[in-house]
């Protein structure tokens, strides 16, 4: 899961470095959740940029099929609520979700709160670098190098009307989709 911003009103970023801010700038954030496995999106969600990650997550995991099991789901500190945890375990699912620096333990009510506190308890215990190494927590990398192929079909959308933007994003969506489904290049280390 990663979310990032796309411009569809304003300057761009060299022209308002060079001549400053010229009227307003607007963005919208996109939400992904890809299967680290084969590398496709399997669910978008298109936000204003006022929107916060977290509560997008359990829209997110609901555009997955029930019949299909998530594993893990990896994200990033800001989906460290109890609303992100309680969906990825309804789902069947682990949470690899790194606590936030100043997180305390949550009062263990749920099987959310439980797993969450061990998270907590085993990063403080054998520290953070060690237990992203010990979770896989970095193959979260793997999303953010699709919002990077993402933002290559431009940084910005051409649409102005909410739904012609979301439609735009999923159109984009399928494209990546389409190419990574053409193949992808194997990589392989050399000595």
């Amino acid at each position: 899961m990663d979310s990032t911003g796309i411009k569809f009103l304003g300057d761009g970023e060299w022209q308002a470095r060079k001549h400053g801010v010229q009227g307003r700038r607007q963005w919208r954030k996109v939400h992904l959740a890809m299967d680290t496995a084969t590398s496709d999106i399997r669910a978008v969600e298109f936000t204003p940029s006022r929107e916060g990650d977290s509560p997008v997550l359990p829209d997110l995991l609901d555009q997955i099929p029930d019949d299909e099991d998530i594993g893990t789901v990896t994200a990033d500190g800001a989906y460290d609520t109890r609303r992100c945890h309680i969906a990825i375990i309804a789902r069947g699912g682990t949470a690899i979700i790194p606590i936030r620096k100043n997180g305390r333990p949550w009062k263990e009510d749920c099987p959310a709160a439980q797993a969450r506190n061990e998270t907590l308890r085993a990063t403080r215990h054998y520290g953070r670098a060690f237990w992203k190494r010990w979770t896989g927590y970095h193959a979260r990398s793997r999303a953010e190098a699709k919002m990077r192929c993402l933002k290559s079909f431009g940084d910005r959308i051409a649409a102005r009307d909410p739904d012609r933007q979301t439609a735009e994003i999923h159109i984009r969506v399928a494209l990546m989709n389409r190419f990574n489904a053409l193949g992808t290049a194997e990589i392989v280390r050399v000595d």
